[in-house]
């Protein structure tokens, strides 16, 4: 799992723990129910099964993989349409392509992040490149799903190529845990991602045995989920691994502990932190749309059957 790490993590900037604050306690942990996305990519999704309120400004994210496809295996998804939200796809092994009807996309491969603020709609395609499809290979990756409050819903579209070398690398005051920070703000360290609705994110490598205490902002929400390894969460402690969501309550701290003994296909504990403001609007969710009523979600089936959210160009049709 490689994403973006460094030989010596002492080198780069410690976050301290919080001297005070009120830790979060663990509400929940759930496990992540296993399906198939698009053309028929296997996915974990994260956060099925967790009530909205506690997610709240995120809507969904699916883990994508982890597979080692054999030649031709490799799958991605067709043109299909956004309205209302941004997608956050970080990729930690292999690569994939991206195009929209917008103008916008790129390769990202081995910890980049694309940031597609959809808004008022477009048309997109996330596929593997055909050098992946030819030898395969592994591929491993996340996709994210952040609302947008309900007066950026139809803002033009926009696309961010957060590529590895941008991310804001930290570590523990100890050295013990390796943090990327792709969004949002941790002690005064800023990631590169420009978000509509306050966030942080942040992939967590924890070394076996380690423990990290980190700030949490207190009006946001938080979340943590286990890529890889196993480990504990909470100052109480509460066991999750590979798979499981775990959802605290509210406080200004959040702890995180590795086992001692990992996997052997991962020498550390692989956790994604999530943390947003709540927007506590009406949420409609139904397929490509998030918006805030039924009638907002038929218009945007009506626009997008209409040609009104895009077009497929000319040359990838």
């Amino acid at each position: 799992m490689p994403a973006v790490t460094v030989e010596n993590p002492l080198t780069l900037p410690r976050v301290a723990a919080p001297a005070t604050g009120r830790q979060r306690p663990v509400l929940h942990v759930g496990t992540a129910p296993s399906g198939f996305e698009g053309e028929g990519f296997p996915v974990r999704r994260a956060f099925a099964g967790i009530n909205y309120r506690y997610l709240d400004p995120f809507i969904m994210m699916d883990q994508m993989g982890e597979v080692e496809y054999a030649p031709g295996e490799p799958k991605g998804t067709p043109w299909h349409p956004h309205r209302g939200f941004e997608t956050v796809t970080y990729i930690i092994d292999g690569t994939m392509n991206h195009r929209d009807s917008h103008g916008g996309g790129g390769t990202i491969s081995d910890g980049d992040t694309q940031w597609m603020t959809a808004g008022s709609g477009l048309l997109h395609i996330e596929a593997p490149p055909e050098s992946l499809v030819m030898t395969g290979g592994l591929f491993h990756g996340l996709q994210l799903w952040v609302n947008l409050p309900q007066r950026d819903k139809m803002m033009a579209p926009r696309y961010q190529d957060i590529g590895h070398g941008r991310v804001k690398l930290l570590t523990s005051a100890d050295g013990g845990a390796l943090l990327r920070l792709i969004a949002g703000e941790i002690d005064g360290h800023q990631g590169p991602g420009i978000t509509h609705t306050p966030i942080t994110m942040l992939h967590v490598s924890l070394n076996p045995g380690a423990e990290l205490t980190l700030p949490w902002r207190a009006d946001f929400n938080g979340l943590a989920y286990a890529l890889a390894g196993r480990g504990a969460a909470g100052a109480e402690g509460r066991p999750f691994r590979t798979g499981q969501a775990v959802v605290f309550g509210d406080g200004d701290a959040l702890t995180l502990r590795a086992d001692a003994t990992q996997e052997s296909r991962s020498p550390n504990f692989e956790v994604v932190l999530l943390g947003g403001l709540p927007i506590r609007e009406p949420m409609q969710h139904y397929g490509p749309f998030v918006m805030n009523t039924r009638e907002e979600l038929a218009q945007a089936f009506e626009d997008f059957k209409a040609g009104r959210l895009g077009t497929v160009p000319a040359d990838a049709a």
